[in-house]
């Protein structure tokens, strides 16, 4: 008897969520289906083992009425709405893989989802994602945590001036990273300071030199894991901070609108609508994804180093860029670990915590070498 192929819904269907969709529907192993609100994103997807539906994920009846006939959805909404498009799939009682970057804590949606018995795997990206994974994995290796680190940007790999920078988000995403208070833990303590400050230069194999900065990228990490120190970096070209921050100490980040000859306008908008052609990838332009992260303390009252490094490069077979490959099949990875019953256990899930798991983790990390992403793995003797 031919077992009928599960159900999977991508809602959302981005830059992240197509290939989210396009991975899980490849070899026929999940009948898939995309959501979203704009018919020209659905008319993109040019894969007959894919259906298209035009649906309105802000509003929860549509959600919910939508999700009752597939066995998991994968929230790919944008942050703006993603915490609610989450909490409408935990509504509808459907195993939900989320990548939507909000925000509201995702815990707070953790009882309805235990009362309805919902697993819901959060912040299942690259980073946060594979970086709270791989931290809450080395975190497990170790009695106590000195410090962990965590560098991670996504980059041109041809540098062209004035930015040296591209990115497959909009520019109001990507000024948000700098415009918000970064919160690091120092001494045990959470502290913040401003993004793009604490600039250091770090080396990378088949890159060079590349500047990192403060920005708050922690999450759930500042919770979840015990350590004295512990910070995550943006990574950029260097010299790109000190121009983001002659724009934003000049005001030109400013939400507030001001009056001008043609009406209102916010100084923000007014940049983003500037930087959106100047920040964004053309079709076929090659993006690298870049990652390390060190974990150093005591384990049998030596002192140990546990750390990861990522390079990952656009894809010119399936046309996919770094970033969208390196999030996007982190999700789709995730949703088999959940079907091939890794992990069982209702509410809500941050990645760090399937990092203690060695199981999960191998599972994560061979499923996405199959998809050339590969992380390096380094233990050492300090």
């Amino acid at each position: 008897m031919h077992l009928k192929n599960k159900k999977v819904i991508v809602l959302g269907c981005g830059l992240v969520g197509m290939p989210i969709a396009l991975d899980l529907a490849a070899n026929n192993e999940y009948e898939v289906s995309v959501a979203d609100i704009d018919k020209s994103k659905l008319q993109s997807i040019s894969n007959n083992n894919i259906k298209t539906i035009i649906a309105d994920l802000s509003s929860e009846q549509i959600v919910v009425d939508l999700l009752k006939d597939f066995d998991f959805a994968v929230n790919a909404t944008p942050g703006f709405m993603g915490f609610k498009t989450l909490e409408y799939c935990i509504k509808s009682k459907t195993d939900t893989i989320d990548i939507a970057f909000y925000p509201e804590n995702p815990e707070d949606l953790n009882q309805l989802a235990i009362d309805k018995n919902v697993r819901v795997i959060c912040d299942i990206g690259v980073a946060p994602g594979m970086s709270n994974l791989l931290s809450g994995y080395a975190a497990s290796k170790l009695d106590t945590i000195d410090t962990l680190k965590i560098f991670v940007g996504g980059l041109p790999k041809v540098r062209t001036l004035p930015w040296e920078y591209k990115a497959v988000f909009s520019p109001t995403d990507v000024i948000e990273e700098y415009t918000r208070t970064a919160r690091m833990v120092e001494n045990g303590e959470i502290v913040e300071k401003p993004a793009l400050t604490e600039i250091e230069h770090l080396e990378f194999e088949n890159v060079g030199t590349l500047e990192a900065f403060n920005s708050d990228g922690l999450r759930s990490l500042l919770w979840t894991i015990k350590a004295k120190n512990m910070y995550e970096k943006t990574l950029r070209y260097p010299g790109y901070a000190s121009k983001i921050k002659l724009l934003s100490d000049n005001g030109f980040f400013n939400t507030e609108k001001i009056q001008t000859k043609e009406g209102l306008i916010s100084p923000l908008e007014m940049t983003s609508s500037i930087l959106f052609d100047q920040w964004k990838l053309k079709e076929n332009e090659v993006d690298i994804t870049v990652m390390r992260i060190t974990a150093t303390g005591d384990k049998d009252g030596k002192k140990m180093r546990h750390s990861f490094e990522l390079h990952d490069e656009y894809d010119p077979i399936s046309k996919v860029h770094s970033m969208a490959r390196t999030t996007g099949y982190t999700a789709s990875v995730a949703l088999r670990m959940i079907d091939n019953k890794l992990y069982t256990k209702s509410g809500v899930c941050f990645p760090e915590y399937l990092g203690k798991n060695q199981q999960i983790v191998d599972f994560m990390l061979s499923g996405l070498k199959d998809r050339n992403i590969n992380y390096h793995y380094k233990i050492e003797n300090l």
